[in-house]
């Protein structure tokens, strides 16, 4: 399968099965990184997705993208007009949750893939756009695998609680050690996560900022049991 130009830079690895709608998996790295960075991951993921991993908006010199800005004060705390905001250009966020939902629709008619088996994969600023736009566009997505990042309300759209999230699946871990996003940041997610009716899982490993192997197993063990439901 050749890669495609479209609204946004991404690279893809194709599913092994055809003749059929093909379920995909959309990866959104962090803040500083680059789309070849989760890829890494795409060879141990299950052979029936398609993998599309997909660069950020945003040029970060010399070599990483960003989705937004960060200004990074120790003092913020989410959902605070003194902290979040401080912590992250909400508006260049709110843009990119937008880029990346016309992205999902316009790689959906490119690649023919399943519209009701699109998994996000995320890691930090990844993460927290990946929140971002299933809580927002809930019929967008089915699956979402949330790594080290947390929920910004801020960056939701206005009608988010009116929707239905109920078919929506999220698998959420976090370093409990990580220096970067506190580990209080994330553990907000799954009291919102029930609020909503959402299925999810939340987990947390002894590592700072990263993905320890245990982390992977478990989450690529989720995803597996998902598909094959």
């Amino acid at each position: 399968m050749q890669t495609k130009e479209l609204s946004l830079h991404h690279i893809i690895r194709p599913s092994e099965t055809s003749g059929k709608k093909t379920p995909a998996l959309f990866m959104f790295h962090g803040y500083g990184s680059n789309e070849e960075d989760l890829f890494s991951f795409a060879s141990e993921l299950p052979g029936e997705l398609c993998i599309i991993s997909v660069q950020a908006p945003y040029s970060l010199p010399p070599y990483g993208y960003a989705w937004y800005a960060i200004h990074f004060d120790s003092s913020a705390q989410p959902g605070t007009d003194s902290g979040n905001n401080k912590w992250s250009d909400d508006e260049q966020a709110i843009a990119s949750r937008e880029k990346i939902a016309a992205f999902i629709d316009e790689a959906i008619t490119a690649y023919d893939l399943d519209t009701d088996n699109i998994t996000l994969l995320g890691f930090s600023q990844g993460t927290i756009l990946s929140y971002a736009l299933a809580l927002s566009y809930p019929e967008k997505v089915k699956n979402i695998i949330a790594l080290s990042g947390y929920i910004n309300e801020n960056i939701l759209a206005e009608n988010y609680a009116e929707k239905d999230h109920t078919h929506l699946s999220f698998y959420c871990s976090h370093g409990s050690a990580d220096q970067v996003i506190p580990v209080d940041w994330a553990r907000q997610a799954p009291p919102l996560l029930k609020k909503l009716g959402i299925e999810h899982t939340y987990e947390e490993f002894p590592v700072g900022h990263g993905v320890a192997p245990q982390n992977f197993y478990s989450f690529h063990r989720w995803l597996t049991e998902r598909l094959a439901g």
